[in-house]
């Protein structure tokens, strides 16, 4: 494992009644065991082995979490965050795909089209994982700041789409969600009538968007701009409320992801992006 700054706690098959067991890391900012009296904001992260560790991490890669916190911190004197990172399972798939979507497309057009899911939907019993179990043990265990505008969800692919779904579903849980390089094709145009009704009142959030231009990302864009659509149609604020951001030359990997990930961070813990990366926005 490479150096990591900060504490990082790792829970070995955490245990869960509506999914299966998986590994859980938390990483503290590093003056957190010197500042009793300090609660921070809490950042869960889909896909939490490929955050910190590149022997555990897809193709040898890992996001280098923990340094980009540090860095923010050290740079700007940015806000300290906790980051939970939650390992996958076989089921990623099964529990990363939003159920209601999918249901909704169902009713419209019953004829046998758009996804199957062997195994079943297991986003919805994921997420009650993820608000009812493992936030209720990270805040009883940590100093965080509880309250909704300090709770944040993120992941990239299949991750950024059950990040956006956790938003929806619960909006009086997470303040802001980052999804990066989203696979919209798992959901089709289900996706767009599924945010026309599901969408937090804007205002009371913060959302990221990013997608590249290369592999798998080569097929995001019109479907980024359909759902960038409907966002702004539902009265948010680009800048304020959501961000959306295309990366030319950028690929579907944990490399370029590493590359990019202190942008969503930033946004979510502080409402702005640096400087270098604004006149990107779509």
């Amino acid at each position: 494992m490479s150096y990591i700054p900060g504490t990082l706690d790792h829970y070995s098959d955490y245990p869960s009644k509506y999914v299966d067991a998986r590994h859980i890391d938390v990483w503290l900012p590093p003056l957190y065991p010197d500042r009793s009296d300090s609660r921070y904001p809490v950042i869960f992260m889909q896909d939490g082995q490929n955050l910190f560790n590149p022997e555990t991490a897809f193709i040898g890669v890992d996001w280098g979490i923990s340094q980009i916190m540090f860095d923010l911190i050290s740079e700007d004197n940015s806000q300290a965050a906790i980051i939970v990172g939650i390992w996958n399972t076989p089921n990623r798939f099964q529990e990363y795909i939003p159920v209601k979507p999918l249901l909704d497309q169902k009713k419209r057009c019953p004829e046998p089209s758009g996804v199957t899911v062997a195994g079943g939907l297991l986003a919805d019993h994921y997420l009650k994982f993820v608000v009812d179990e493992l936030k209720t043990f990270i805040d009883g265990r940590y100093r965080t700041l509880k309250e909704q505008c300090s709770t944040f969800i993120m992941g990239s692919s299949m991750g950024a789409l059950i990040s956006l779904y956790a938003l929806c579903e619960y909006p009086e849980i997470f303040g802001g969600a980052a999804c990066l390089s989203t696979h919209w094709p798992s959901l089709g145009k289900a996706i767009y009538a599924y945010l026309e009704r599901a969408l937090p009142p804007p205002g009371t959030c913060r959302l990221y968007f990013d997608h590249g231009t290369e592999t798998l990302d080569r097929d995001y864009e019109s479907y980024q701009r359909q759902v960038d659509a409907v966002i702004e149609q539902s009265g948010y604020v680009k800048g304020r409320d959501w961000i959306s951001l295309k990366f030319p030359g950028a690929d579907h990997s944990e490399r370029s992801w590493r590359q990019r990930a202190h942008i969503p961070i930033r946004y979510l813990l502080k409402g702005k992006l640096p400087a270098a990366v604004t006149a990107g926005t779509q």
